[in-house]
């Protein structure tokens, strides 16, 4: 059987995770079969407006003005 296949309920999607960096890592880790991801570095970034969070997958995240995290491209 392949393990593609996921019990109702066990997904999550990003939006649905905690406004808090700990809930974001931890999501983050599930996501990447076990792997731990970690915050390389975070500050406020005047173009978007908001905190972000560069991480160690290659993406970087913040929250959005509704409290969701959401996955922030080159051009806020």
């Amino acid at each position: 059987m392949s393990s593609a296949f996921v019990k109702e309920g066990e997904y999550q999607k990003l939006s649905d995770v905690a406004p808090e960096i700990g809930a974001l890592s931890f999501y983050l880790r599930q996501e990447n079969n076990g792997q731990a991801i970690r915050e390389i570095k975070n500050y406020y970034s005047e173009k978007c407006g908001r905190h972000v969070y560069e991480m160690s997958d290659g993406l970087t995240y913040a929250l959005s003005d509704d409290n969701k995290w959401i996955i922030i491209l080159e051009a806020c």
